[in-house]
């Protein structure tokens, strides 16, 4: 029987939290869970993809359910299998996904195909009998290493959260096995926010790197007000000081700036990076690039930017995507990159790695799980089931 897609389903899913960063707090936010239901089996039961949108982005279950899966379900099946008729074709399903769907304007609709798009990868490396990380390194002739850097993301605003928590915060990451954090800025007052990294490195000491995100808050004025305090600092890197398209900003920052910078979660195209690449004086020698698939028109999106960074000089081990998912996860240990993204205690239970699998030294080393690896994450899984039952 030929494969085939029998069902797209989304559902909703509250990720709210309390927490804040420079620009928003997370009080509303939701993600769109995404399964892509196949006619075929393995060990007796149906092949599911499952996906979901990052964190910072609402989720999109209107553009999926009246936009997106309907182009999927109503293409002929044939349509959508590779050269060999016996799996999916990623990229054909994404193309259908984008029939009639004019250039630019990379808003919601990247989230919602990011999110399908995940989903239908897992499927795939199912249908295979592969983890998504082998079958991505066989398909870019390269070798996989599963063994991945991760950084703990954190150091939110939180109503009561004085130094001494953060602190606290900070050192349960060390515990855990990471040695690089991440806290935010921009939400304060410039001095508030050099008390606050004081207290931090004072904490964390020899034992962990630091690096600090103002998620795109601040003007050229601002940024380069903090440039000049946070370059004092042996930082890990200075993550989005401004608003992600204003390339001119990123550009002038890097002369008042020596350290590393990161930018790049919040571009949803491989145009918007190749942007990026030519005008915003980004250092392929020391900055570092945060696109995540699953915001930017998922990972067949994401292998054009990698082909665009490799002709323009940049090595994919500059890449350390957003989101803190095992999408990126599979990624990074397929393809190279630089390391991901990791939320230890928010935005659960979709961030964070396979159970068993531990941090040591801010390493994981991947399992060796069929398709993304969603089954083996316990607290995950029931509800993607659910979806699919």
């Amino acid at each position: 029987m030929p494969v085939r897609i029998i069902d797209v389903r989304e559902v909703t899913k509250p990720i709210s939290s309390p927490i804040r960063n420079a620009y928003i707090d997370f009080s509303k936010m939701t993600t769109s869970l995404v399964a892509v239901v196949t006619n075929v089996e393995r060990d007796g039961r149906r092949v599911v993809g499952y996906g979901f949108n990052s964190n910072g982005r609402y989720g999109q279950g209107g553009l999926i359910r009246e936009r997106f899966a309907p182009r999927v379900l109503a293409a002929a099946p044939a349509s959508l299998l590779d050269a060999t008729g016996q799996n999916l074709d990623p990229d054909r399903v994404w193309a259908t996904m984008m029939t009639n769907e004019k250039p630019g304007g990379h808003g919601e609709r990247s989230v919602a195909v990011g999110t399908i798009d995940m989903a239908v990868w897992d499927a795939v490396a199912k249908i295979a009998g592969k983890p998504l990380f082998r079958l991505l390194a066989e398909r870019h002739g390269i070798e996989a290493n599963p063994r991945v850097f991760v950084y703990a993301a954190g150091g939110y605003y939180y109503p009561g959260k004085d130094d001494s928590a953060l602190r606290g915060e900070m050192r349960s990451y060390l515990d855990r096995g990471y040695s690089v954090v991440k806290m935010k800025i921009g939400g304060e007052s410039l001095a508030d926010d050099q008390r606050r990294i004081e207290a931090v490195l004072t904490e964390i000491g020899s034992q962990a790197r630091l690096a600090v995100d103002a998620n795109g808050r601040f003007d050229l004025e601002t940024a380069i007000a903090y440039a000049k305090m946070l370059r004092q600092y042996d930082l890990f890197w200075y993550e989005e000081a401004g608003d992600p398209l204003d390339y001119q900003l990123q550009a002038a920052l890097a002369e008042f700036y020596p350290g590393a910078m990161a930018t790049g979660e919040n571009l949803f195209s491989h145009q918007d990076a190749r942007n990026l690449v030519r005008y915003g004086g980004m250092r392929p020698d020391r900055d570092w690039l945060q696109f995540d698939c699953a915001l930017s028109y998922g990972l067949c999106e994401y292998q054009r930017t990698l082909k665009m960074l490799r002709d323009a000089g940049w090595s994919w081990r500059r890449c350390v995507p957003h989101g803190g998912h095992q999408m990126s996860l599979a990624i990074a240990a397929g393809l190279g990159l630089g390391g991901n993204e990791s939320y230890p205690d928010v935005f659960q239970p979709y961030g964070g790695f396979p159970d068993g699998v531990r941090v040591e030294d801010s390493i994981v080393t991947l399992p060796e799980l069929v398709g993304i690896g969603f089954e083996a994450k316990s607290d995950l899984y029931p509800i993607m089931h659910d979806l699919a039952a």
